[in-house]
């Protein structure tokens, strides 16, 4: 059985910007709510993810090859986002 490569995820500068970590950033990829192509931008994706304190996060990337991103913004998930993604219903539910 071949193992899937893991996901090399690079970060700017910018992904820095509201304090949070690498490890994070990598949680988040490893425990996505959401991800989906951003609209007439061609490669730049949303992904909605839990932090380590598993509050959602809103990370844009860039999709480099098929094993690395390039992360560029990374904050506290939005409530816009939240409702796009409709993650409302999934974190809260009973």
């Amino acid at each position: 059985m071949e193992q899937e490569a893991e996901l090399i995820i690079e970060c700017n500068p910018s992904a820095f910007k509201h304090k949070f970590t690498e490890e994070d950033i990598r949680f988040a990829f490893e425990n996505k709510l959401f991800e989906h192509p951003i609209a007439h931008h061609e490669g730049k994706y949303l992904l909605i993810g839990l932090n380590r304190q598993l509050n959602p996060l809103e990370i844009l990337y860039n999709e480099i090859d098929d094993h690395t991103v390039n992360v560029f913004h990374v904050m506290r998930c939005r409530k816009a986002w939240r409702n796009l993604a409709k993650l409302e219903d999934k974190l809260w539910q009973e």
